[in-house]
């Protein structure tokens, strides 16, 4: 039986995680204080594609893309769940494989609501 304290058997985490922090704090200091500091209006301009920028960027865009750029986040994280049940579905057994048909079943009812909705139709507005 394993007698190590959390506290050791999380320090290898706790040491990267350090190094890390302070590789980064260091970086972004000295660059900030060794960097140049040329400051003119050329440079602080705007610049997109070598393309001089013209009108309000501000442009309003249509809600339907964000709802898009949503749903398909949700669903693709929803696909990340089934991974574990999928490398480990053999141990689980009927209870692992009920649990998986209804979680399916209700991603299911939810792709049917957002479809009831109309939120994929993009010509409709």
């Amino acid at each position: 039986m394993n007698t190590t304290s959390s506290t050791v058997e999380y320090l290898p985490i706790i040491i990267t995680v350090m190094v890390a922090g302070g590789f980064v704090s260091v970086t972004m200091f000295a660059t900030h204080i060794l960097g140049p500091k040329r400051k003119n209006k050329k440079k602080l301009d705007v610049f997109e594609c070598g393309i001089e920028s013209q009108g309000n960027a501000r442009i309003p865009f249509s809600v339907k893309y964000f709802l898009a750029a949503i749903l398909f986040v949700l669903f693709d994280v929803e696909v990340i769940f089934m991974y574990p049940w999928a490398v480990d579905f053999r141990n689980l057994g009927s209870v692992g494989f009920i649990e998986m048909i209804s979680y399916m079943a209700v991603l299911l009812l939810g792709f049917v609501y957002i479809l009831k909705k109309g939120a994929l139709k993009w010509d409709a507005e």
